[in-house]
């Protein structure tokens, strides 16, 4: 294209789209092809990086319960040694017998929950190596909940025999009981009202909890 600037010099623009059989406007459709299928493959991968093979799912959900076991077991094991504790004070010779057999109790609770959440680690070191992960899981979760079920009956023994020293019978009872609506709310009611709802829809990979 040749257009003549004020000084009447001619000068030919060979950049410019003007029309779709020009160089340039060749160039660019090229380059947004180029462009478009770069996003595409790039779209892809990210596709194929979310997606887990089983290998991968099973291997996932093991880390998460060793996390989560990790943190249960850090809580029984106060609560069982404080619990062992006390049989070894002063006051606990003068609780009276309720007292007494409310503390055995609590202890038998405090250690199968210990076992229940050690459960686990037991488990994958006697079937390690024999291509048992996914059954190891399995029952390593099933564990871990009954575990936490034993841990919170634990806490409200153990919260109902050191009241029981301070106040009186009735008061403790109330306290304990509004304390352990508090645990099952938590712990219990708010995960299933959550997996009753199901996931939310995203408009990416959902990210996977089971």
């Amino acid at each position: 294209m040749t257009t003549t600037d004020g000084s009447g010099t001619a000068t030919t623009d060979h950049d410019s789209p003007c029309c779709g059989r020009h160089p340039g406007a060749g160039r660019q459709k090229a380059e947004q092809k180029a462009e478009q299928k770069a996003e595409q493959k790039a779209e892809q991968k990210a596709e194929q990086k979310t997606e887990e093979s089983p290998r991968e799912r099973v291997n996932r959900r093991w880390n998460e319960i060793l996390q989560e076991t990790r943190v249960a077991q850090t809580g029984v094991q106060i609560l069982f040694g404080f619990l062992l504790s006390v049989a070894f004070t002063q006051t606990f010779r003068e609780l009276e017998e309720p007292s007494k057999v409310l503390y055995v109790v609590t202890v038998a609770l405090g250690a199968s929950a210990t076992a229940a959440l050690i459960a686990p680690v037991s488990i994958h070191r006697f079937l390690s190596g024999q291509s048992m992960k996914d059954e190891v899981v399995s029952y390593a979760a099933r564990l871990v909940v009954c575990g936490l079920v034993l841990l919170a009956l634990t806490i409200g023994c153990t919260l109902l025999l050191i009241l029981h020293v301070v106040l009186s019978g009735t008061v403790a009872t109330v306290i304990a009981a509004v304390v352990m609506m508090w645990f099952v709310l938590c712990w219990y009611v708010l995960p299933f009202r959550l997996s009753r709802q199901g996931p939310r829809s995203t408009s990416g990979a959902a990210s996977s909890t089971d």
